[in-house]
């Protein structure tokens, strides 16, 4: 979601005159004329006064079920869209829905950086909270009982930290919530912009990253790690997970509880890890994926598809780890001229 603690709420505008600064066509439906946009929000979680998309089959499932009040869609998905949604059909789903985010938040990366937000109040800080020198908090940011935060640190504005958390030194925090009993060790960057563009290789257009990063009660952040925020929803690290130095969590992940990853492990954007998932030093993802409960995925492997619950992993692409070591055993027969 958009959380307007970190992001300013953007003025109410009517869905035509908002198409019309975009470049986007009028809807055919005569409930645009009056429709007045509040803001915009994932296809799961819009309601009635927001704007969504739905780019590509990728989107089919959820579209049906989507409560926005408008939406920006692909020709090949019109059909799909409820009747309580105002259509707005787009030969360039993407790129006008950027212009959208573009125009309605105009200011996000500024305010969040700069973190000057008059709008929101002094920081909230409970009893025994222990600053290091050169702390920043900014305004609106909660910090709970007990908390030590390490020298030079800066926490965003409206960013919330529990309470018996530990934040290391020289870390960055924003447009992130994290419960208590965090440990988020030295150099750790927390809800730093996706790596989302358009037109890749030629125009690179960035797209607007309006979401959170959510780390629950107990986890540990190694050092040096930068966890993304979600592009429109949010990056969530589960109840009780441990990550180890330097690794890379990329917008709109989802990791389960109670999850390991070991030191310089990579996941791309949107990829899915059930409770209990354990992955060693320098595993990569493609992103787009989910890996289920309990699985194990051995250093160095590149896991590109949906793997089940339980499975264990190895090799570049991942494969079931017997298949990995059959194949490597067939390989060296073959190098010493067994021909079997």
């Amino acid at each position: 979601m958009v959380d307007t603690r970190f992001y300013i709420s953007p003025s109410p505008v009517g869905l035509l005159h908002l198409l019309d600064e975009c470049g986007g066509e009028a809807p055919e439906d005569p409930r645009g004329e009056t429709l007045v946009i509040s803001g915009a929000d994932e296809l799961g979680t819009a309601d009635h006064s927001q704007v969504a998309l739905a780019a590509s089959k990728a989107y089919a499932a959820d579209l049906p079920r989507t409560r926005a009040g408008a939406v920006i869609v692909s020709a090949a998905l019109r059909d799909l869209v409820p009747a309580h949604c105002v259509a707005v059909v787009s030969s360039r789903p993407h790129e006008l829905f950027v212009d959208i985010l573009e125009h309605l938040y105009p200011a996000s990366l500024k305010s969040v950086v700069t973190a000057e937000r008059p709008d929101l109040a002094e920081p909230l800080i409970e009893a025994d909270v222990h600053l290091g020198p050169n702390v920043i908090i900014g305004r609106g940011a909660e910090i709970g009982r007990n908390t030590v935060i390490g020298p030079n640190t800066v926490i965003g504005a409206g960013v919330t930290i529990g309470r018996d958390s530990i934040i290391g030194a020289n870390c960055t925090i924003h447009c992130s919530h994290l419960g208590n009993r965090v440990t988020v060790h030295p150099g750790a960057r927390l809800g730093t912009e996706g790596f989302g563009w358009l037109g890749h290789g030629t125009t690179n257009r960035k797209i607007p990253q309006l979401g959170r990063l959510i780390v629950q009660d107990a986890c540990e952040i190694g050092p040096n790690a930068t966890l993304d925020r979600g592009a429109l929803g949010d990056t969530v690290i589960g109840e009780g997970t441990k990550l180890g130095n330097g690794v890379v969590i990329g917008h709109n992940s989802r990791l389960g509880r109670n999850c390991l990853l070991a030191p310089t492990t990579g996941l791309a954007g949107t990829t899915v890890l059930g409770d209990g998932v354990v992955m060693g030093a320098g595993v990569g993802t493609s992103g787009h994926l989910s890996i289920g409960d309990g699985a194990i995925v051995y250093a160095r492997a590149a896991v590109t598809k949906d793997w089940p619950a339980g499975v264990k992993l190895a090799g570049a692409p991942a494969q079931d780890i017997k298949d990995f070591w059959r194949e490597i055993a067939t390989v060296r027969r073959l190098t010493k001229g067994d021909q079997r």
